[in-house]
């Protein structure tokens, strides 16, 4: 196992609890780009989460803002928990939105404002 791996798991471990195992087993051999969990789990987890330059909580704000340029939805559903694991406040996610609205536009922020409604279990 590669160091950038354990890091990787052990980061996912303490962000995504719930996902730990998944993330750590993987896609089962021959599943379609079986390797892309992989790839996540040791390069962006790994690597650029384990980075020192910021810490979790900011990379998590930086995340969501590109995540919402993005229109990334299922990335979005994970890393709204993530946020919230690493320190970030229900409100702050809501200003994140907010914020989004005026450099990724509209329809980019209210699809995290609808992801965000699932994820937290809001109506409306």
């Amino acid at each position: 196992m590669t160091d950038d791996r354990e890091k990787g798991i052990q980061l996912v471990r303490e962000m995504i609890p719930v996902a730990a195992a998944d993330v750590e087993n993987g896609l089962p051999e021959g599943a379609f780009a079986h390797e892309l969990s992989e790839l996540s789990l040791v390069n962006v987890f790994g690597r650029l989460w384990a980075r020192e330059g910021l810490d979790r909580r900011s990379r998590s704000l930086v995340t969501l803002g590109i995540l919402i340029a993005l229109g990334s939805t299922e990335e979005l559903r994970i890393h709204f928990a993530i946020a919230l694991q690493n320190g970030v406040t229900r409100e702050e996610l809501d200003e994140v939105v907010y914020h989004a609205s005026g450099y990724a536009g509209f329809p980019a922020a209210n699809t995290a404002r609808i992801i965000g409604n699932e994820v937290f279990g809001d109506e409306g």
